[in-house]
């Protein structure tokens, strides 16, 4: 055995040993040995800073030999009867030690990590292709052997260097928590620490641990010692700690550690240069500051270290408008949530500060009345930042609907007044699901509109605010009447707002008595002498009576039951034809085909018989089905085939109790709003829902 031995490691030449370790190893250059023969193999050290990334070993099934001699591992593996005694167990990687889930043979005894000397690299064992490690231990050696498997790509040499950087990586962990948590000299402890980041950051182990070792340990460290730090040991340890955080959120314990650097420095260089990218990461990867309730302190303390700074509302509009993104759409949906929950947990804790004042929990000389709106007004001004921009104003809507402010913030002026600017920006917007987060979130639930209508506890404009949000409301496309339902307990408002020529009011006014939503005569009277007491309001109430005097005209003097425009007539056409003659008793309209869209809508409610309306393949969208739904309560039959009508507009068919048949062929319906419709229209036999999502 000993001359086949011999004979396999002596084909091996100072050439080849050379170039397998140059290759196994990355690189890496082979340790001198001046006794060293071709049939010795080469012991090489790879820096833990090259070479491939590695996952993490725990357990895995190795070879192993045992050297439990002091001399040279050269004369040993020179020795065949070592060659010859492999064993094989499974080892462990544990906390403190590795072992053997079978403790027999060589593995009798763990091998504890502070035992361990050195961990080095058999770079070639023989013409085989087994590659080897040799780990140094007091009294001797112990080898571990690898061989490539059958069916796996991956190289002896890599699963070698795998088990290396491993065992490098168990014994640093170890060696770090024991000094770590033994310090007791605060320089001695930031040296330990930014040691053991350095190393974590240069290992090739790719696992999580490798960053959320560092981190629990320092947030268990900072615990412990965080009293007896300076300012100056704090900042190294922060500045250490900085990049661990690039690709992970800080703990609870780090979050503390950097609001109380907030608190104490808020002028630090730190703040700006080494918290923001942290900060960005918290609010563009965190998911729930509710299980992570510090965090969210962290970025108030942050956000009110930049308010410190000079100019210091730029600087936080600056964090917003960073936030926002290069693109006309904000890439990062989390960003958003994430601001909003910020504010309103500084909010409720500036009230709960005042409030603790009043109670006496807080002396009345520990307590900033400039300081403390200072920061009301930061949070406030953030989120007006937020409602400048058109992608971000639907989510912030819908984020601030439930008015989720403390009664004490709602009955404060302060806050009220400064947070219309953000509820004016809400009002002017022009898209429906944007204004309708006004309203309140169900009925019977005050929303905005409610909190700044003329006489609430926040309206101090004589309802400049309201006149806005109350226009841009009436021009919403969808569910006028039930707006006009809703708000009718609001009469006394609208008619004041009307009385100072608000434009807004009046055409509330007359919708109302149109649509005839209020009851009582002495009322209807009242807004008919508000509507006359302006100009304006003069001219559109007798624009509603005129067209009321026609459309009773048109019903008592008849006409034909049946009319089809011809094939691309238009809205002008349309309107044409209907002042040409009677059509109060027109029940059949066909308008197929032609080139008519929304506008026709306000002549085709001059149809009071009105049972059978054709709209195939015309433009005729969701506004105009709206408006028809309100008035053209005999329609039985409607074709809207090949229409740009929504489930926005579809939705307000329901109030069409009579409808028999509905052609929605081709038209963007959903399985949902079809279902709904289904449910409110007893009287529905047909229905062709082809060639739609309710298909």
């Amino acid at each position: 055995m000993l001359e086949k031995v011999d004979s396999t490691m002596t084909t091996l030449t100072d050439v080849s040993i050379a170039s397998s370790a140059s290759t196994d190893n990355n690189n890496s250059k082979p340790v001198s040995n001046s006794d060293a023969s071709p049939s010795v193999p080469t012991i090489t050290k790879v820096p833990i800073s090259m070479g491939p990334k590695h996952k993490l070993i725990t357990e895995t099934d190795v070879q192993v030999c045992r050297l439990n001699h002091t001399r040279t591992i050269v004369s040993k593996i020179m020795n065949s009867k070592y060659l010859r005694r492999w064993e094989s167990h499974k080892i462990v990687l544990d906390h403190s030690e590795m072992r053997s889930t079978t403790p027999t043979g060589f593995m009798e005894l763990a091998v504890s990590y502070s035992t361990i000397e050195d961990v080095q690299v058999v770079s070639r064992w023989d013409a085989g292709q087994k590659f080897c490690l040799r780990i140094t231990v007091p009294d001797g050696s112990v080898l571990l052997q690898f061989k490539k498997k059958k069916g796996y790509q991956a190289n002896s040499s890599y699963i070698r260097d795998q088990w290396l950087h491993s065992i490098h990586w168990k014994r640093h962990i170890f060696r770090s928590e024991r000094l770590l948590k033994n310090a007791r000299r605060p320089e001695v402890l930031v040296k330990e620490i930014q040691n053991m980041i350095d190393v974590s950051l240069m290992t090739p182990i790719q696992d999580s641990s490798v960053h959320r070792f560092p981190l629990d340990l320092v947030s268990d460290i900072l615990q412990q010692n965080d009293e007896f730090l300076s300012k100056a040991y704090q900042e190294a340890i922060i500045v250490s700690l900085t990049p661990l955080l690039e690709k992970n959120h800080p703990t609870q314990e780090i979050c503390d550690f950097f609001s109380k650097h907030c608190k104490d420095s808020p002028r630090s260089t730190i703040i700006i240069d080494l918290f923001t990218p942290v900060v960005h990461r918290i609010l563009k990867h965190n998911t729930d500051f509710g299980k992570y309730p510090r965090m969210r302190s962290f970025v108030q303390e942050y956000i009110q270290a930049l308010n410190s700074q000079n100019d210091g509302l730029k600087v936080v509009q600056a964090l917003v408008k960073s936030m926002h993104g290069p693109t006309s759409s904000c890439p990062h949906p989390r960003v958003l949530p994430n601001l909003v929950a910020v504010c309103l947990a500084a909010i409720y804790n500036c009230y709960e500060e005042r409030k603790a004042l009043s109670q006496g929990n807080i002396q009345r000389e520990d307590f900033d009345d400039v300081e403390w709106e200072n920061k009301l007004l930061c949070y406030v001004f953030m989120m007006e930042t937020m409602s400048e921009f058109d992608d971000w104003r639907y989510i912030l809507g819908s984020l601030l609907q439930p008015i989720p402010f403390p009664d004490d913030a709602i009955a404060d002026s302060l806050f009220t007044s400064r947070m219309k600017v953000t509820i004016h920006n809400v009002s002017s917007d022009k898209t429906c699901d944007v204004h309708q987060t006004l309203l309140g979130i169900r009925e019977g639930k005050d929303g905005w509109f409610h909190l700044y209508c003329p006489g609430s506890i926040a309206c101090d404009d004589d309802g400049q605010l309201w006149g806005v949000m109350l226009s841009t409301l009436m021009k919403c496309c969808c569910k006028r009447k039930k707006f006009l339902m809703s708000i009718s307990k609001m009469i006394g408002p609208i008619m004041l707002l009307a009385l100072r020529d608000n434009f807004a009011a009046m055409e509330v006014l007359c919708a109302m008595l149109e649509l005839e939503v209020v009851d009582g005569h002495d009322l209807k009277m009242q807004m008919i002498t508000t509507l006359q007491s302006t100009t304006e309001g003069k001219t559109m109430y007798a624009q509603l009576c005129e067209k009321q005097i026609q459309m009773k005209e048109m019903q008592q003097k008849g006409g034909p039951k049946k009319l089809t425009l011809p094939s691309k007539s238009t809205d002008e056409d349309l309107t044409r034809m209907l002042n040409s003659g009677s059509f109060g008793n027109l029940e059949c309209l066909s308008l197929a085909f032609t080139q008519v869209t929304s506008a026709c809508a306000e002549d085709l409610i001059k149809l009071p018989a009105l049972r059978y309306l054709n709209l195939w393949s015309t433009q005729f969208g969701d506004q105009g089905l709206q408006t028809i739904a309100e008035h053209l309560h005999k329609l039985q039959v409607l074709n809207l085939c090949e229409t740009p009508v929504t489930d926005k507009g579809l939705s307000s068919l329901a109030s069409l109790k009579c409808l028999r048949k509905l052609n929605l062929n081709s038209t963007s319906l959903s399985a949902l709003t079809f279902e709904g419709l289904k449910e409110k229209l007893p009287a529905l036999q047909e229905c062709d829902v082809r060639y739609t999502d309710a298909w």
